[in-house]
């Protein structure tokens, strides 16, 4: 999906449509100018100078997307809100909100569905989807039904998508990137030579900043200038297995099958705070947060369907040492009071000398809910635990 989240936003104010905007976590919530609205006035009535600016932002707050125009300053994801005002003060600034783009996420994976069934989901915003036994499927290299797609989705939804069809997965996800927004791109077997090899190793999914750090120590830039570099060269230096697979990416070789069912591992909930905060002086806002992420995280595994057996907790202090602790239940759950309290357990493993710029809360080992409810079998631990420190 192009910029889903903003794309999204763009729906309810579609004032904003074409300007510079940025979604953050940390941003404020748009309650009160919403309750400014004047009786009958929607989102769209709201006028383009009342909406909160980058360049007024105060705290530690990151990006979750950018729209187009704010890319061109050099804004993107995963950034600080503070860094980004730096590069484009006057971009708007919106909160996340995440029930809102989980909602258009089910509707256009949907649409695509009703098309062509067999998809991998992929997040909230991206999938794979195989197109060999779908009627059609074939026609102008795939490039008929891709158009179909996007159509389908754009009359259901309102939004954008752009599609990359490849003959597998690894060249799909590269060739998704080419024509964005709106686009579709078709690569085939013969034409990795021509459209993959000049692009950079980190255009490959599953090369991220360290892999491609040693790469270019070899000398090793582009997927071009990997290809080139004998297997064995590649199994020696990044070992058996790691090189065999760079080699074969380089090549645009991928095995996988698109895979319509997976089960996660884990499900967490964390959030950044907007200013470092002490576990005794700030002890009741840390524990509303505690208590609000442990909420969060169950109505997440009740809405999908899950239990887990092992909770645990993830603290990042003001040194940006990052420290987590786990513990296995008897039982599994997804009750958020035993997710409260067995994560308060872990937490007392924890000495918090420091403050605390991030918390956050995880369930692993899951498994499908069964006839038998995990609320009616979720007791962890004794009734005479003590307390969690928040």
């Amino acid at each position: 999906m192009d910029a889903f989240y903003a794309s999204v936003e763009w729906l309810r104010y579609p004032q904003l449509k074409g300007l510079p905007m940025v979604i953050g976590a940390g941003a404020a919530r748009m309650d009160g100018l919403l309750a400014a609205l004047p009786e009958g006035a929607t989102r769209a009535d709201i006028p383009v100078g009342a909406f909160p600016l980058l360049r007024d932002y105060v705290g530690r707050g990151v990006i979750t997307t950018a729209t187009y125009p704010a890319r061109q300053f050099g804004v993107g994801s995963a950034m600080g809100l503070m860094k980004a005002a730096k590069l484009c003060p006057q971009a708007i600034l919106l909160p996340v909100d995440f029930s809102e783009y989980r909602r258009y996420s089910r509707e256009f994976k949907r649409v695509i569905r009703e098309i062509a069934p067999v998809m991998e989901d992929r997040g909230v915003d991206e999938v794979y989807i195989d197109f060999t036994e779908v009627p059609g499927g074939q026609r102008e290299g795939g490039r008929v039904l891709a158009r179909l797609i996007q159509k389908s989705i754009l009359d259901a939804t309102g939004l954008g998508c752009s599609i990359g069809v490849a003959p597998n997965k690894l060249v799909a996800k590269m060739a998704s990137e080419f024509d964005k927004p709106n686009g579709i791109s078709i690569v085939f077997g013969h034409d990795v030579e021509r459209l993959i090899w000049p692009l950079p190793c980190r255009k490959i999914n599953g090369i991220g900043p360290k892999a491609d750090a040693r790469l270019q120590g070899h000398g090793i830039r582009t997927i071009g200038e990997l290809a080139a570099r004998e297997r064995a060269w590649l199994a020696g230096h990044f070992g058996k297995s790691c090189g065999a697979w760079l080699h074969d990416a380089a090549w645009g070789c991928d095995e996988r099958l698109v895979v319509t069912e997976s089960e996660p591992v884990s499900m967490s909930r964390e959030t950044t705070f907007g200013r470092d905060l002490h576990a005794v002086r700030d002890k009741a806002e840390l524990g509303a947060i505690f208590t609000g992420l442990a909420e969060s995280l169950a109505a997440d595994l009740q809405r999908k369907g899950y239990q887990g057996k092992t909770i645990g907790i993830k603290l990042r202090f003001d040194d940006f040492r990052i420290v987590t602790r786990d513990t296995t239940i008897a039982q599994p759950t997804h009750d958020a009071a035993t997710i409260r309290r067995v994560a308060g357990l872990c937490l007392k493993r924890v000495p918090l000398d420091r403050r605390l710029r991030l918390l956050g809360v995880r369930v692993g080992s899951l498994s499908k809910l069964g006839a038998k409810r995990a609320g009616e079998a979720a007791a962890a631990g004794s009734p005479h635990d003590t307390a969690p420190l928040f």
